[in-house]
């Protein structure tokens, strides 16, 4: 068994890691899910639900930090780390998400 094939046993390949461009995010698919898939500009690999919670901006199109992501809309920040808003909104969900063989793996 590849290390495809593990990841895939566990997680969605929504696409390719080339797809997301350094500091940029893009929504994918997962599942059936609309999920949000950022690439940091250090490497880092990010999974979030797609829409914002507050008023359903598109959250692939916020900007990030290593800690943040921040809505495109009203400027509400959530944590990577746990999805919990850092300005007082409802929190966001966060998914685990892999490079496997320049596949991105999100697991539901």
């Amino acid at each position: 068994m590849s290390v495809t094939d593990l990841a895939t046993a566990t997680g969605v390949v929504v696409g390719r890691v080339d797809d997301v461009p350094p500091g940029e995010g893009r929504a994918f698919v997962a599942g059936g899910e609309q999920i949000a898939v950022f690439r940091l500009r250090n490497g880092a690999l990010h999974a979030t639900q797609a829409a914002c919670p507050h008023a359903g901006g598109p959250l692939a199109d916020g900007q990030s930090d290593v800690d943040v992501l921040v809505c495109p809309l009203h400027q509400y920040a959530y944590r990577w780390s746990d999805g919990a808003s850092t300005s007082g909104a409802a929190p966001i969900r966060v998914y685990p998400v892999q490079e496997v063989d320049g596949d991105l793996v999100v697991t539901l």
